[in-house]
């Protein structure tokens, strides 16, 4: 591959190299959000601002962390996961926001990714369709025993994931109607939880790159609630989705320790 980067050791995109980052990344989309996350650590510095990637590094009990915004959508989030692994990164965990789907998953309520449905395109440039995306086991445990121990109202399993946000709220205006809206109700029978933009793409490139990804989610709002005249609160501030990645991460840093 040809180094754009003309030897000067920095990822191309973040603007990262190896001893600007820890080993243990948080991921949320929004790079205003990057500071936010930045003051659950300790002695938190700003390493590198370049397009739509912010990345801070701190520590954890010690242990160097990072935080590192991903635009939205998989393709820059794909990029993201992809230069910190080069740069020595192994666990992430995404921290963002979704849109409900069943009727219990209500605004302000935590969402813990097992999986997700690969209605996107990133990961289809990485596996073959048939390829499942599915969060790490260690790392989605570590989330669900985080948001149990805080006493945040969580539910745990798969997420739609999508490449267009105005393809799942007005489907009805899409030339591709017919496909988005029937895709949809089957995503809903089977139970998926929520909708949102990049856990497929991550949790297939983590697949790929062998490290461990997992993804936790403030629901904002829900509109199949909506939808059925039921009350449907908004939720917009994602610090209990923050905390409980930071708390993940604390717990898979002690276990990673012990082993």
């Amino acid at each position: 591959m040809v180094d754009y980067t003309e030897g000067s050791g920095k990822q191309y995109h973040t603007g990262i190299g190896p001893e600007d980052i820890g080993q243990y990344v948080i991921l949320p989309g929004d790079p205003k959000r990057c500071a936010k996350i930045a003051e659950h650590f300790e002695n938190p510095v700003l390493v590198a601002d370049s397009r739509e990637y912010v990345t801070y590094t701190g520590t954890l009990d010690g242990v160097k962390v990072s935080v590192t915004s991903t635009g939205i959508g998989g393709p820059s989030a794909a990029i993201a996961i992809e230069e910190l692994s080069k740069a020595g990164a192994h666990t992430f965990i995404r921290v963002g926001t979704c849109g409900g789907m069943q009727e219990e998953v209500c605004g302000g309520d935590v969402v813990i990714a097992t999986g997700a449905v690969r209605m996107e395109g990133t990961s289809r440039e990485y596996a073959p369709i048939e390829y499942p995306a599915v969060a790490d086991i260690t790392v989605t445990n570590a989330l669900i025993q985080a948001a149990a121990q805080k006493g945040i109202s969580y539910h745990a399993g798969v997420v739609q994931c999508k490449d267009s946000f105005f393809g799942q709220h007005e489907p009805e205006i899409m030339p591709v109607s017919y496909e988005l809206e029937n895709k949809w109700q089957a995503w809903i029978r089977m139970g998926c939880l929520a909708s949102e933009m990049e856990s497929a793409a991550l949790f297939i490139a983590g697949s790929f790159l062998r490290v461990r990804v997992g993804s936790c989610f403030l629901v904002v709002a829900n509109q199949e609630r909506e939808k059925k005249g039921l009350p449907n609160k908004q939720a917009h501030d994602t610090e209990i989705a923050i905390s409980t990645a930071v708390e993940a991460l604390r717990q898979l840093i002690r276990q990673d320790i012990k082993k």
